[in-house]
């Protein structure tokens, strides 16, 4: 399923920038996915810690831990060995210290194979941010709506709504950049402001809910697909409803099974030739 291209480096990303080339994103947690992105000819693919709700089912992403990221992140790897794959460091693997950041970024690129790391904050975070990068990390920052920390912004809401919360957002972005992250991601962010920010830094800005003036825009592949059921994002478009399709694959499953219609003839394994005559001894033998 190979799209038959090179492997897209951080510069590639740059060069799309500047060429007024739109990125497209998308979110991927197994091998299969990634293959799919691979060959539609997705340029980055995110091993998010929205994993935490699309695959196993956690209320948020704040239980992810390092080992279940880094055991996602690998198998998206191998799924697309061209795209440029970033891991997301999940909850505590790096505000503790700049030495907790290094140490679990790293664990992306040598046991992952991970191009990059995505890490949530603004302000707050350019140390971690420096450090990772002093170590020869690539680092995509994310600020806006960060559901690591929704907590503390009063949920799941959209940031940069008025303009002294626009100004925050602003200064987050000017930070992340003089910091020396290569990407940024702005979440749930009025394209007002998202378009600002993408004009004002040199590094590629990418939108998931920041409208359409980014550079590249983001969607969580489970949202996508549809199959993501518990709720829909504003700013999420449906492209199928896998959920629908499977659901009514495992109904004619089960209806298949009860009615005894399946296995039919065609699914069975038979004896070799000659076999049966010395299975009928072997059976009278039990019997």
């Amino acid at each position: 399923m190979s799209t038959g291209r090179r492997k897209i480096s951080i510069l590639d990303l740059h060069k799309m920038k500047q060429a007024g080339e739109k990125i497209s994103w998308l979110t991927a947690y197994d091998y299969p996915t990634a293959q799919f992105a691979e060959a539609a000819g997705l340029e980055m693919l995110l091993v998010g810690d929205s994993l935490g709700m699309c695959v196993y089912g956690y209320e948020g992403t704040v239980p992810v831990t390092m080992d279940q990221s880094i055991v996602h992140t690998e198998a998206v790897r191998r799924g697309a060995p061209t795209a440029f794959v970033i891991g997301d460091m999940p909850f505590l693997s790096y505000q503790p210290s700049n030495v907790d950041a290094v140490k679990n970024a790293g664990r992306f690129l040598k046991e992952a194979g991970a191009d990059a790391i995505k890490l949530e904050g603004g302000v707050r975070v350019v140390d971690r941010i420096r450090a990772i990068l002093d170590a020869g990390i690539v680092v995509c920052g994310h600020i806006g709506l960060t559901p690591q920390s929704s907590g503390q912004l009063g949920g799941h809401k959209a940031q940069g709504r008025t303009a002294e919360s626009a100004r925050l957002v602003i200064e987050d972005a000017l930070a992340i950049e003089n910091a020396g992250a290569q990407l940024l991601l702005l979440e749930a962010v009025p394209p007002e402001v998202a378009g600002f920010i993408t004009k004002r830094l040199s590094i590629p800005v990418l939108s998931i809910g920041a409208g359409m003036h980014c550079d590249g825009q983001l969607l969580i592949v489970s949202d996508l697909i549809g199959q993501f059921q518990a709720f829909t994002p504003k700013f999420v478009k449906k492209y199928a409803n896998v959920a629908e399709v499977v659901t009514q694959a495992m109904r004619e499953y089960v209806s298949d099974v009860k009615a005894g219609v399946f296995p039919a003839e065609e699914h069975c394994y038979h004896m070799l030739e000659g076999e049966e005559e010395k299975l009928a001894g072997l059976i009278h033998e039990y019997e």
